[in-house]
């Protein structure tokens, strides 16, 4: 199993219209070969703090789905949004091998 984070903090006063967001996602990710959980984490001391967690059978399938193209047009979609603090924030991206149940 292959596990990624992408964490990014936004202002605290933006985080709900952030975890709005992520409700209504395309939900492409999920058809992805491979793909296994999605879940969106909020830091419960920082509020702004929001992880990404996403799990996969492999780093093989994590790596295909980042060269699809539906990985690119949900990624432009988000350079395109509205609030543009929202959208220049760059994320912290961290990549997990699992080793142990």
């Amino acid at each position: 199993m292959y596990i990624v984070h992408s964490t990014f903090v936004v202002p605290d006063e933006k985080a709900d219209e952030v975890i709005s967001i992520y409700h209504s996602r395309s939900g492409l990710v999920d058809e992805a070969e491979g793909f296994q959980r999605f879940l969106l984490l909020q830091n419960e001391k920082k509020p702004g703090e929001i992880t990404v967690h996403m799990e996969w059978d492999s780093k093989d399938h994590f790596m295909t789905w980042i060269q699809s193209e539906d990985y690119k047009r949900i990624h432009d979609l988000e350079k395109k949004y509205p609030d543009q603090e929202l959208a220049s924030i760059i994320p912290s991206i961290d990549k997990y091998k699992v080793v142990a149940y």
